[in-house]
């Protein structure tokens, strides 16, 4: 019975850290490429994440369109999540070895977020022609910088664009080679 109490509060905090880090995440990475700040969803974002990032960014300086507050913020409380949901379970780590555990958690979920991203753009590029929903755009200038580089690197094939089919297969081949799936 003590087990599954501990793997429920365990799946509940691991499931509540993820969405607020993924909501930093995607704060971050739509600051890097200069997303539309006046989208909705770019507003909600900004108003999810601002009472963290917001009095740490008065104090640590941002590097160009990089927003080191809360690439601050995604590793310390990745590292509470990983620490609470060992605690739960009855283990510990060293705080180097929760650094590095966290770190790892943290590029996993860029990468799997852009792995949904694109699949998300792909999909879009088949049926959402017409679609005017506010994280369309989105979508789209968040996936720009991972493959506008391949675009110009494939040829041309008559309008059938692969480059998302090479990204995804780049992506699944770092995941694995770094041990995070």
């Amino acid at each position: 019975m003590g087990g599954s109490v501990n793997n429920a509060f365990a799946f509940l905090v691991e499931t509540l850290f993820s969405l607020y880090l993924a909501a930093l995440l995607l704060r971050v990475l739509l600051e890097a490429v200069g997303a539309d700040y006046y989208n909705p969803i770019s507003q909600v974002l900004l108003k999810v994440t601002e009472p963290l990032v917001g009095p740490l960014s008065r104090v640590v300086p941002r590097f160009g369109r990089f927003n080191t507050a809360a690439v601050i913020w995604m590793l310390v409380l990745q590292a509470l999540a990983v620490f609470l949901v060992l605690t739960l379970n009855g283990y510990s780590l060293p705080v180097p070895e929760l650094l590095v555990v966290s770190v790892l958690r943290l590029i996993r979920l860029l990468l799997t977020m852009y792995l949904v991203l694109i699949l998300a753009e792909v999909i879009l590029s088949w049926v959402g022609g017409g679609l005017r929903h506010p994280i369309i755009p989105l979508i789209y200038q968040l996936t720009r910088p991972v493959l506008a580089p391949i675009r110009r690197v494939l040829p041309s094939l008559g309008g059938l664009d692969l480059s998302p089919l090479v990204a995804l297969i780049g992506i699944q081949f770092l995941m694995i080679l770094i041990g995070l799936r």
